[in-house]
């Protein structure tokens, strides 16, 4: 059947249906494009409608609402939520009360129509209990800054009338949505509302009604804003805390990322962010600062993310490097002491157990804000969130005083059993979550299969490669900046070494794995090597090696997490093969490079292990670079024969591959070979010759 015909036969509340989905689809992802109207992964919109029922046929109302964690701006049909009304809607003749509001949660399941689909979100209520047919519930910045200003109510008539209606304060659930739904049935002229300490809330007959009543209270409450706002909200500049030059700057922040990574990863591994935006720099700057920051974040989404408040240096911009360190590791304590006792005032015996007291949010004046979490994607938008509430700061501000939800109300939400519930239903971090790679020679051969697997693995990685353009299309290959940056690279250069170590830092905020690849070879008897390929063999994989290892050990050492360091060697550092003096001395000097530094560096909880691979020819770089030519001119054998020729000589008769020798770099860096240092694993299918003794 066509396309066409596949339309007609539909019943009608089959198409009412695909077009009430489609509507919801499309206005889900307009307002969520944009970050002035809600902050990734929050907020939720719905629908309501007519479809049929699966046993009788008839028609049934259904509400259809995006699903718990999804994200409007991406938002498909599997995200949404398709629940029964009439179910969801009978559920006020059972409710037990505000004291027992969580469990209308699991009701929700009761409510669900068919198969599928996303898990009823805990703003479910707020949906199915008003009758207008199109809801959006929003997080504005605009609309928080009168949500969280101390006298957001006043404001909020002042800048609306009564089209729109404040509500106070209530922490989302059951009982918030039977408070809209009476306001909604009480002010018949009203479009929305803002919610105390939280967001906005608009509704609408039509799709386009309800999207267009969003977007005026929106831009009506930013213009209120902007019109009747002081014009320096967060106070003058304060001396010495002014933003410093941007390289300065960026070089600052290069040298306190691996400190703060290691300290914010005190109780579990984080992945690291830095912003250095312009209202970030801003806010920074100017002497209310430390008042507001210590007020905390603004509405549920927020500091769900950012925790309560972030950790603030109180120091200039300009304050050496070594007692800026040290003081961050001063207020580091002070606030893992502070979050315990923040802990502690509020929990009962039926909350969940502290996840941990590092902070989410470092703020550096001067420098920037520094952010952390389980992966990138986390650690970008817990920085994301903050600028949303610096936001919100300014704008209460600048026409009230900003007064956040109560230190108590915070922790219901943060220690909340329903979001605990859903960390609980996350699936298990892969083997290399939370660790950073940086893996030289990654845009071809065995250094984009290791890159690839590494990322496979869950880990961030950085692309080091010289040839820019290669290494930046395999870090798109890897997912882009959430997973994987490019580093341009000569490993020769210490100035390049430093550049792309910096580069990850700053990307991920530190190193844990290191995989020295880069590598070159040139394959020519004694008498016909000159000293400059002598030279550039040695400068590549030799020096090259040993800058690297230098670079990660600084890093690892100011993190202080420990690490790993593979280096790519090879059958011909052990084997001694004809023609091939340059290349084997090479990897001979690599292969004692793994046994020195594992011997140094073990007191870090850095392990140097490496790998000796042996022709691995498809795929590889060397190979295809005139290496496979001059060795196959050295066995006697065609070019295109040779990858079978090596597999014949070993003990295997098996091809290595680039893919294989990327297997035992995880081998040596996944968890299970944890003890595991100064070791060298031969991956050449088994060449006697090249045993290890």
């Amino acid at each position: 059947m066509t396309a066409p015909e596949q339309a007609q036969a539909q019943t009608p509340a089959q198409a009412q249906r695909h077009a009430t989905v489609g509507e919801l689809l499309a206005r889900s992802h307009r307002l969520g494009a944009d970050p002035r109207n809600t902050n990734y992964a929050g907020g939720n919109t719905s629908a309501k409608g007519l479809a049929p029922d699966p046993v009788t046929g008839q028609e049934t109302e259904l509400l259809w609402v995006k699903g718990s964690g999804g994200d409007l701006g991406t938002l498909t049909e599997d995200g949404l939520a398709a629940l029964r009304l009439d179910r969801l809607r009978a559920l006020k003749d059972v409710y037990p009360g505000v004291e027992r509001e969580d469990e209308m949660v699991a009701a929700f399941d009761y409510c669900l129509h068919g198969r599928g689909g996303a898990a009823p979100s805990i703003d479910t209520a707020m949906h199915g209990l008003l009758d207008a047919p199109h809801v959006d519930h929003l997080h504005p910045d605009s609309g928080i800054a009168l949500a969280c200003a101390a006298d957001g109510e006043k404001l909020t008539r002042e800048c609306f009338g009564d089209s729109v209606v404040w509500v106070p304060w209530r922490r989302p659930g059951f009982q918030l949505g039977l408070d809209i739904a009476a306001v909604r049935e009480e002010n018949p002229q009203a479009i929305g509302c803002v919610l105390g300490g939280h967001g906005i809330t608009a509704w609408g007959d039509s799709s386009e009604e309800c999207e267009r009543n969003s977007l005026h209270i929106i831009t009506t409450a930013a213009g209120f804003l902007a019109e009747r706002g002081k014009p320096e909200p967060f106070g003058p500049v304060r001396e010495g805390y002014e933003p410093l030059p941007r390289e300065a700057r960026r070089e600052r922040a290069a040298a306190l990322a691996p400190v703060l990574r290691g300290l914010a990863s005190t109780d579990r591994p984080q992945i690291g962010h830095f912003d250095d935006s312009s209202a970030v720099l801003d806010f920074l700057s100017r002497e209310e600062h430390p008042r507001l920051a210590a007020l905390g974040t603004s509405c549920p989404d927020h500091f769900l993310r950012t925790k309560v408040r972030p950790l603030v240096l109180d120091l200039p911009a300009a304050a050496p490097l070594e007692e800026a360190v040290s003081r961050l590791r001063e207020l580091h304590g002070e606030y893992r002491d502070g979050y315990r006792a923040y802990y502690e005032r509020h929990a009962s015996a039926g909350s969940p157990p502290m996840r941990g007291a590092d902070p989410a949010v470092v703020l550096v004046p001067g420098v920037g804000m520094f952010s952390f979490g389980k992966d990138k994607q986390t650690a970008r938008v817990a920085g994301e969130f903050y600028l949303n509430a610096v936001n919100v700061m300014r704008g209460a501000e600048a026409v009230s005083r900003y007064s956040p939800i109560p230190e108590s109300e915070k922790f219901r939400i943060e220690y909340w059993e329903l979001e605990e519930a859903k960390l609980r239903r996350m699936p298990a971090p892969r083997p290399l979550a939370t660790r950073i790679a940086l893996v030289t020679g990654a845009a071809s051969g065995i250094g984009r299969a290791i890159a690839h697997r590494l990322a496979a693995e869950g880990a961030c990685v950085v692309v080091a490669d010289r040839n820019a353009g290669s290494a930046e299309e395999v870090a798109r290959e890897l997912g882009g900046p959430d997973k994987a940056v490019a580093a341009a690279v000569d490993v020769t250069s210490e100035d390049e070494i430093a550049a792309a170590f910096r580069e990850a830092v700053l990307a991920f905020g530190g190193v844990d794995l290191v995989v020295n690849n880069a590598g070159i070879s040139l394959s020519r008897p004694l008498l016909e090597t000159t000293s400059e390929d002598w030279d550039t063999q040695h400068g590549i994989m030799a020096r090259g090696s040993f800058l690297a290892s230098r670079e990660a050990a600084r890093v690892m050492k100011e993190q202080g997490m420990g690490g790993d360091i593979v280096y790519i060697a090879s059958k011909n550092g052990v084997f001694a093969g004809p023609n091939n003096i340059a290349y084997g001395a090479a990897k001979a000097d690599q292969a004692h490079q793994v046994r020195l530094l594992a011997a140094e560096l073990g007191e870090l909880g850095v392990r140097v292990n490496g790998v000796n691979p042996d022709g691995v020819v498809r795929g590889s770089g060397i190979f295809a670079g005139g290496w496979g030519a001059q060795r196959a001119a050295v066995y006697g054998v065609p070019e295109e024969k040779l990858g079978e020729f090596y597999a014949q000589r070993t003990l295997l008769k098996r091809e290595v591959l680039p893919e294989h020798v990327a297997n035992a770099v995880f081998a040596l860096t996944g968890g299970d070979l944890s003890h595991t240092t100064g070791l060298h694993v031969p991956v050449d299918a088994g060449v006697a010759a090249a045993f290890l003794r």
